[in-house]
């Protein structure tokens, strides 16, 4: 049963996360494919670019609620098939499952033809439930970096850096380390067009 407990979380935690807001919003509000302008990346940053920042607001809103609720829903799935936890560490492994593969979905979305975004708002919302002081360490570089520069991908690729760091200097289990420097290598994996023009100074 545990098992199956596993496999339904990180199945359903896929396909939650595989639900792009980017493109639902801009196809409901502009009636719109946010694929078709600007960077063509299917993220919020795209969004607030093309499409303003009401559509913004409602891209992040469903980013956040995304992460938020494939890691509570996990914690219900294995409610529901009365898988019994035999210690604060297989409560983690919940949490760590549902996040990595909300984020999977959000990068690889199975609806779009595997092409998603960065998954930066989405891995902020999977441990802001799971790592609640990380996650505000990381929200406090985030924004704090706005008064030093206006490019989003730098303070997204000092974010995930942070969320990891703080993980594991302040002692969290291996689960939740793993999967913070999952989550950072895949953001820059993702922003790598950004890093090369970044390092051209463009």
């Amino acid at each position: 049963m545990l098992v199956i407990a596993i496999l339904l979380t990180a199945v359903v935690s896929y396909l939650l996360g595989s639900c792009n807001s980017a493109i639902i919003v801009g196809k409901l509000i502009q009636k719109k494919d946010i694929r078709d302008y600007g960077s063509h990346n299917a993220g919020l940053t795209n969004t607030l670019r093309c499409f303003g920042k009401g559509c913004a607001a409602l891209t992040l809103i469903g980013d956040l609620g995304k992460g938020i609720v494939a890691v509570l829903l996990s914690k219900g799935i294995f409610h529901l098939l009365q898988v019994g936890f035999t210690d604060a560490q297989d409560l983690q492994l919940v949490g760590y499952i549902a996040g990595i593969f909300a984020i999977l979905g959000h990068v690889f979305p199975l609806y779009y033809g595997f092409k998603g975004g960065k998954g930066v708002a989405t891995s902020a919302a999977a441990f802001m439930v799971a790592l609640p002081i990380p996650f505000l360490i990381t929200a406090v570089v985030f924004f704090g970096l706005k008064l030093f520069t206006k490019i989003v991908s730098i303070r997204s690729l000092s974010a995930g850096v942070t969320l990891f760091i703080s993980t594991l200097l302040l002692g969290y289990d291996k689960y939740y380390v793993c999967a913070t420097l999952f989550a950072c290598i895949l953001v820059f994996w993702r922003h790598k067009s950004n890093i090369v023009r970044l390092a051209k100074g463009q």
